[in-house]
């Protein structure tokens, strides 16, 4: 479930930039190519920067799901 959540900032992301740059290149047509070009690399960054949220996610919904299998509540450590 965490997983999904980390995915979904992502995207929501990754729409806002492709929002933000279609409104920009509209606005400023004689620099829309330098504004695709930020926009793309805003938009890698993003990724990248969600990366290690989506792993410590992923760790943290396996554990949870390990220790149901095991019967086990996270208040038993």
């Amino acid at each position: 479930m965490r997983v999904l959540i980390e995915v979904l900032h992502i995207v929501v992301g990754l729409l806002a930039a492709l929002l933000i740059a279609a409104l920009a290149a509209w606005a400023y047509p004689l620099a829309k190519h330098d504004i695709w070009l930020v926009t793309y690399v805003a938009m890698a960054a993003v990724v990248a920067m969600g990366v290690g949220p989506i792993r410590r996610a992923h760790a943290a919904d396996k554990t949870k799901l390990d220790g149901a299998k095991l019967g086990r509540t996270p208040a038993d450590g």
